[in-house]
């Protein structure tokens, strides 16, 4: 985890090139029970290459994957107005044959802690980060794609989260 590592006139930036958010899926699946949030796909290089930093930062010191500056970048908002949540679930998509999986996965804090309650992100099988740490903006999560995790309803206000997979050839 990276505290505030991603700085405010970035975050601004990412937020302004965000297109018009739409319902959120699962897989191209939806499933409103599983997940409950907004979304808009990023593709800006400059926001890429600032991710993999972390990624490779990250993987580096506590990983070791074999991964690629290659991943999608998704701005996600979930409205307490929809309930926004996104239950238990891992990033890897094991029907996937393409020959690459998602290895690792970010998560960085676009809103600011005040902004909404409730929306903690947490893990099933591993100790969660530190929820006034993770809520600060700019806070910046690598964790290995197939951890099970979820965001919690958010119950005032709106979180705003930009999240990616970053993929390397399939597990084995």
């Amino acid at each position: 985890m990276y505290p505030s590592a991603i700085h405010e006139d970035m975050i601004k930036e990412i937020i302004n090139i965000a297109d018009k958010t739409q319902e959120a899926t699962i897989f191209n699946k939806n499933n409103k029970n599983t997940r409950k949030s907004r979304v808009s796909w990023i593709k800006d290089v400059r926001v890429l290459n600032l991710l993999y930093q972390h990624v490779g930062s990250a993987n580096i010191s506590a990983f070791n994957f074999h991964v690629y500056n290659v991943a999608d970048i998704q701005f996600t908002e979930y409205l307490a107005t929809e309930n926004g949540h996104y239950n238990w679930h891992h990033d890897i998509d094991w029907q996937n044959n393409n020959g690459y999986d998602r290895k690792l996965s970010v998560t960085v804090q676009l809103s600011e802690p005040s902004e909404y309650e409730g929306g903690n992100f947490v893990f099933d099988e591993v100790d969660s980060p530190d929820t006034n740490i993770l809520k600060q903006k700019g806070t910046v999560l690598v964790f290995p794609s197939y951890l099970r995790h979820r965001v919690e309803p958010v119950t005032k206000g709106v979180r705003r989260s930009l999240v990616s997979w970053f993929e390397g050839p399939s597990w084995r």
